[in-house]
């Protein structure tokens, strides 16, 4: 399934994830062409991709374009999150035209829109709604997880014409599992003062996991393990931030907030730790293993709506082990689920004398604003304020 990166050898491997996430959907298109494969896009991290690997199809995450637009206003609320509206987008303008499918997860009501949206005005020849539960800590839902997960099985073999052994799905858990042990690896890399690499490395590598054929990612992250045991010391002494939000797939933020002078050493984020801090435990059933998987990754606001226990934890156990000294929490502009939990969020983190700043995001990120709010916060945090 594996597609040669035609890349030169000699360039740094983080700029090749770079160039990869920021021309996806040529990498996507020119997959496609070689392997004679299909490609589906999926709106939410909590899709089992790993049903889609296994029969031989790319799953790419839809992100949005970041550019002014009013093409999405008949079809979905402007009152919806900036992320729902610019994916939706995206779709409408035909930057996604290669895509075979589409696929949703049962998440918050702007995702479910755009997906329901996109089936009605953007020819695809697959489009299926994955229904997962939102009560992830209940004892029903492990229960019930694996029969939707055999459901989207059903329904990839029947739109493909084949099956999809369990061998299939044993090979697509480990090829996973491989990517999330890399990226979590490298992410400990993060722990020292200064960080081994950059809040916005980090971002471009698991921003290009979600579009990239898993094997090809996993041969990269393998090149930077080896590429950053080389590189020479950079500036210590930086506040290390913590970023906390929504979707973060806008990378030119990440790159104001460093710029401001912070180093964001680790994120709780569905394009971030999120996306890939837990592995499948193999078991003798490979939907068990998927299901299980997904419902105990670390939870957003939208599925964790018995209690906040786990993502209190994962949150608390993150600012402690990368040494965090101010958070950033980053909100989608009228991201309901997210801006319901600022407060509690906040509150754990008080606890531990870990200050924070809310950024509100739209489509379009005003850099003059956002740095100086960034510059204006890390200099009350040196004056000790």
């Amino acid at each position: 399934m594996s597609v040669e990166i035609k890349k030169s050898q000699a360039m740094d491997v983080f700029e090749r994830f770079r160039q990869t996430f920021d021309n996806r959907h040529d990498y996507a298109r020119e997959w496609k062409k070689r392997t004679g494969g299909r490609v589906v896009g999926y709106l939410c991290t909590y899709v089992p991709e790993e049903i889609l690997y296994a029969a031989n199809i790319l799953p790419v995450r839809i992100f949005g374009g970041h550019e002014p637009q009013d093409i999405t206003e008949p079809h979905i609320w402007n009152m919806f999150c900036a992320y729902s509206r610019d994916c939706l987008a995206q779709g409408l303008l035909g930057r996604y035209s290669y895509l075979d499918g589409i696929v949703a997860a049962n998440g918050c009501q702007h995702i479910r829109q755009t997906h329901d949206s996109w089936q009605r005005h953007i020819p695809i020849s697959f489009s299926y709604f994955f229904y997962m539960t939102t009560h992830v800590q209940s004892r029903a839902a492990h229960a019930c997880l694996p029969d939707e997960v055999r459901d989207f099985r059903t329904a990839v073999e029947e739109w493909t014409g084949k099956a999809i052994s369990d061998d299939a799905l044993n090979r697509a858990i480990e090829v996973f599992n491989t990517n999330r042990r890399l990226m979590k690896d490298l992410y400990e890399l993060r722990k020292s003062d200064p960080p081994m690499l950059s809040g916005l490395e980090a971002l471009e590598m698991v921003a290009a996991s979600m579009v990239m054929e898993k094997e090809d990612h996993n041969r990269l992250l393998e090149q930077a393990k080896a590429e950053l045991k080389k590189r020479s010391q950079r500036e210590a002494g930086k506040v290390r931030v913590m970023m906390v939000g929504s979707e973060m797939d806008d990378l030119n933020l990440m790159h104001i907030l460093e710029a401001a002078g912070a180093s964001v050493v680790v994120d709780d984020s569905c394009v971030g730790t999120r996306y890939f801090w837990n592995q499948a435990e193999m078991n003798s059933d490979p939907i068990l293993s998927i299901s299980e998987r997904y419902l105990n990754k670390p939870p957003c606001p939208v599925y964790d709506i018995t209690g906040v226990r786990r993502r209190k934890e994962h949150i608390l156990t993150l600012a402690h082990e990368y040494n965090v000294q101010t958070c950033v929490l980053i909100l989608q502009k009228f991201c309901e689920p997210h801006e319901m939990s600022i407060p509690a969020v906040q509150s754990w983190l008080k606890e531990r004398d870990i200050s924070t700043l809310v950024l509100e995001t739209d489509i379009t990120i005003s850099a003059g604003q956002v740095g100086t709010r960034i510059e204006a916060h890390l200099e009350m945090l040196d004056q000790g304020e």
